[in-house]
């Protein structure tokens, strides 16, 4: 069976596939490539039409959570310095860049700005936003898991924190009733070891355990098409442990990614992440591919995450 992408007029919320639906998440809160990063109106969107959209958390100066990706504020935003040497009456007066550098009419967000976002909305029952916690364990201290529950409270059934450090997500998820639970374990060189050894079952046994209440596993896809590729099923091993599946980062939607997200299809990850929702459910995945090779292995870049 071919999978059939949703008609043009449909927000790009997921592809249906032999029975098997597979969320196509906006990474960074993007639903086109040209979108810049994080923006409280695509924030807004995602959550109305029912998507499944991504933003990152780093730690500011008072303990809370700034939504940016790096940890310094020179290349996203109209500020300078370390996020964590930033108060959060500072980083609000900021304002985001987009992908050429220039300034938006949009600020830098706190964690505890979703909660006016979203009061007095309608959000969609599907509607999730994965919040991907970029630091560990180590950064954390009671006022900023305090911060944090306080912030994720009101809205917490459609948040899912993720992070790669289980401890961390161990912390914060125990402090937040209702939210939901991810967890990452391509981190520390994991991906890479895995894929050199071969050793896809201790992967997923070591993942499994780490993070035992996870209800989502995060993977680069250059694992889950390697590992498929030596004839091991990644993603059935996590559904086996009753575990969903992420596959991460389409940077580039084209033609040549088309049989690997096939692939992934037909594996049924249940969410594709990337920065082209738009392109990725309108990609015809029926043509040919223009060249050999898993280009999403050569595409893979790990700061996209």
């Amino acid at each position: 069976m071919t999978p059939t992408p949703p008609g043009p007029a449909r927000a790009p919320l997921y592809i249906d596939h032999a029975g098997h639906r597979t969320m196509i998440k906006w990474h960074r809160a993007r639903r086109r490539a040209d979108d810049p990063a994080f923006t409280a109106s695509r924030i807004v969107e995602g959550m109305r039409l029912g998507a499944s959209v991504e933003i990152d958390l780093v730690i500011h100066a008072d303990r809370g959570f700034a939504v940016l990706h790096d940890r310094i504020v020179d290349r996203a935003t109209t500020g300078t310095g370390a996020v964590s040497a930033l108060p959060a009456a500072h980083l609000r007066e900021l304002s985001l860049r987009d992908n050429h550098g220039r300034a938006l009419d949009e600020r830098v967000l706190l964690l505890e700005d979703l909660t006016g976002l979203f009061t007095g909305i309608d959000i969609a029952p599907g509607a999730l936003l994965q919040l991907d916690f970029k630091e560990d364990d180590a950064a954390l201290d009671a006022a900023a898991v305090d911060t944090f529950a306080r912030s994720v409270a009101p809205f917490a059934s459609h948040y899912i924190l993720s992070c790669g450090d289980a401890a961390a997500v161990e912390t914060l998820t125990s402090a937040a009733p209702g939210i939901r639970i991810g967890y990452d374990p391509c981190h520390h060189g994991a991906a890479e070891a895995a894929i050199r050894s071969g050793d896809f079952d201790g992967f997923v046994d070591a993942a499994v355990a780490a993070s035992p209440k996870a209800e989502m596993i995060y993977l680069e896809n250059r694992l889950i098409l390697a590992a498929e590729g030596r004839g091991h099923d990644l993603v059935g091993a996590f559904h086996d442990h009753h575990r969903l599946v992420d596959g991460y980062t389409v940077t580039r939607v084209g033609p040549q990614v088309a049989p690997d997200i096939k692939r992934l299809l037909e594996l049924r990850v249940d969410q594709i992440t990337t920065d082209d929702p738009e392109a990725l459910v309108a990609l015809d995945l029926r043509a040919p591919s223009p060249g050999a090779g898993c280009r999403l292995i050569r595409w893979f870049r790990r700061s996209d995450m």
